[in-house]
Parts: C-alpha cells; structure tokens; sequence
C-alpha cells in the first residue's frame, strides 16, 4: 500500500493539481522511526491508510469522470464534422451544377448572337438586292410611262402623230421637211407662192379594214385580260409575231431572251453608257461592240442587254435590238390594258395591238429606224 501511495503521489491526476497530504517516503520512515522509537503505537498508522484509500477511490473517480468526459466531447466533434463533411459535399455539387449550366448558358448565347447576325446579314443582302431590283423597275416603269403617255396623248389609232410616225407622211410633205435646212425666208417664199398657184392636193390616209376573227378573239381576251398564252389571242401572236420575232441564230440565248421578256426582267443599255466587265460567260458567247452575241454575225452593236440579276452582259446589233424593242412594246401596252391603265375604246385598243403586230412583223424582216 505504502508503494502505491508513491505512485500516486509522483503521477498527479489528469484533472486539477492535488498537493499530497501525507509525507513523502523519507518522511514516512521517519515518522515510523520516530513512532517506533515512541514505542510502536499502531494507531496512527491506520488512521493513514484510511487517508490514503479515500486518496486512491477519489483520484479514480476523478479519472473516469474526466474520460467519459472526453468521449462525449469526441463523439460531440465527430458528428459535427460529419456534418461539415456532408455539407462541403453537398455545395461542391451545386457549384459543379452551376458551373456546367453556366457553360451551356454561355453556349447557348454564343450560338444565338451568330445566328441573329447571319440572319442580319441574309435580311440586310435581301434588302440590298430588292432595292437594287425596285430602283431598276422604278426607272423601266418611269419610261414605260413616259412612252404610254407620248403613245395615247399624241399618236392613237384615230389620229396618229405624223411626227412621230415619218412613214404616214404624204411623199409631197415627207420631201418638203429633208430639205428643212434651207433659208428659212426662201423656203417660206416657196411655199406662199406654190400655195397661191397649186391646187391643195388631199391628204393620202391610210386605208383600214377590221378583221372579225382578230378582232373577236381581241374582244374575248378583253373581257378577262390575261398573260397566259393558251388564249386564242395570245397563241395566235405568240404563233405568227413574238414566235418569228425572237427566234435568232442563237437558239439557247433566244429562249433565254424570250423567257425575260415575258417575265420583264430583260435590260437594254447603251454601251457607251456602262463600263461593267463581261460576267461568267466567254466573248464568243456575249459578242462584243464588234460582234452580235445573237446572230453571231460581225456587226457594230451600240447596246447590250442583261437577263434578270445574272450580271452577264449580251452585245447585240441594232437589227436584233428593233426586234426585241417590238416585243416589249407589245407586251408593255398589253400589260396596261390588263392593269386597268388604258382608257380606250375597245376597237381603239385593238387597232394600237394591230399597230404592235406590225411592228414586230417589220423588225423580223430586218427593217428598223436608222437611230437604233
């Protein structure tokens, strides 16, 4: 008993600082000596152990009140950094979340902007074209209107403008004006003195006689104007004048002509006017100033067309110009009649198509005026 005391004496308790209340070993046998000295008195000695047992029972107790303490402690952070464990897990999975969303938002939007600016940039070409082709129908549709005007108000049917017309001119008049840049107070005296002594000789007029068949097949087409050519009307014209009128050596550029004048698309220029290069196509097939690109024959040709938006230019010579010019004339007053534009009576209209007819009769044997 005596060397457990020490031993609890040197090794303190885990909880609080105890001071020991009995003496150390040196003093304990000198107390024994002394009391043995004294003459052996066992009383106090038992009165120690008794200290020393309650010493002992305390201290254990105190050491397990002190573990269990740390235990529940452990287990307190243990739980908790579960917890924590738990959570850190949980957040790290909400930012992956939020990360890969991010990235398919950011996607999604990249994807978006280029598809708005293909999409502007198709609209703005679009736009660029159909202003291109309205400026272009703007200017025929200008001079489509200047020429009907000039055509109904000054040369119809009923009273042709002569001025405009050289070919309804008596031969008498017709010479007369060649002969217009002579002194003026010479001619005038000419002409006082031949009016005072000829006799007026009666104006030559052109004789005319309506054909029923054409003009019946006129009046029906009028009656539900239309530009599709299985009407008798149109077959007929399309058989005996455009047919005839378009049909150059060129057989596949002729359709291609031909396609365009019925769906007005075909330009005409000058040559001297543009200075745009030839397109896809070779010199041979487009001609040149020196070469019709219709009839393939060396002629000197002052204009060029161009098919719809193809950009490829055709030199053609002027004979081949008076032709295509007649049928576009044709088809113009034909489209303003079935537009509602022409206020005429119906036997007027008809003798104006006449007119038409006859002109692309005459530019398809080769006659045209001297300007083109």
């Amino acid at each position: 008993s005596q060397v457990s005391f020490e031993e609890e004496s040197q090794n303190p308790p885990a909880v609080g600082h105890w001071k020991p209340l009995m003496p150390s070993k040196g003093d304990k046998e000198e107390a024994e000596g002394g009391c043995q000295d004294a003459g052996g008195v066992e009383e106090p000695q038992s009165t120690e152990q008794l200290n020393v047992s309650r010493l002992r029972s305390s201290s254990v107790e105190i050491r397990e009140k002190g573990s269990e303490f740390l235990r529940d402690e452990l287990h307190k952070a243990q739980k908790e950094l579960k917890l924590k464990d738990k959570e850190c897990e949980r957040l790290s999975k909400v930012r992956e979340q939020l990360e890969q969303e991010l990235e398919e938002l950011t996607a999604s939007l990249f994807e978006e902007a280029h598809k708005m600016v293909r999409e502007a940039n198709t609209k703005r070409a679009a736009a660029e074209k159909q202003l291109r082709e309205a400026r272009g129908k703007i200017d025929m549709l200008q001079a489509e209107v200047t020429a009907l005007k000039t055509l109904v108000i000054t040369s119809t049917p009923s009273s042709p403008n002569r001025e405009l017309h050289p070919q309804l001119q008596s031969p008498s008049k017709a010479g007369f004006r060649k002969g217009h840049g002579r002194n003026k107070s010479t001619s005038s005296a000419v002409v006082s003195a031949a009016s005072q002594n000829a006799v007026p000789e009666p104006v030559s007029r052109e004789c005319r006689e309506v054909d029923s068949i054409l003009f019946a097949e006129f009046q029906a087409w009028k009656e539900a104007p239309t530009l599709d050519k299985s009407c008798s009307f149109l077959d007929r014209i399309y058989r005996e004048d455009v047919g005839p009128c378009l049909d150059f050596t060129k057989q596949e550029l002729s359709e291609l002509v031909r396609v365009a004048v019925e769906q007005n698309t075909l330009t005409i220029e000058p040559v001297a006017s543009q200075t745009v290069p030839v397109g896809k196509v070779t010199a041979e097939e487009c001609g040149g100033p020196k070469k019709c690109a219709l009839s393939g024959l060396p002629r000197t040709c002052k204009h060029r067309i161009m098919l719809g938006d193809s950009g490829n230019y055709y030199y053609i010579s002027p004979s081949c110009r008076a032709r295509i010019t007649a049928v576009c004339n044709f088809f113009t007053y034909i489209r303003y009649i079935q537009q509602g534009l022409v206020r005429q009576d119906v036997e007027l209209m008809y003798w104006e198509v006449m007119r038409l007819r006859r002109e692309m009769s005459l530019a398809k044997l080769g006659f045209y005026p001297s300007e083109m």
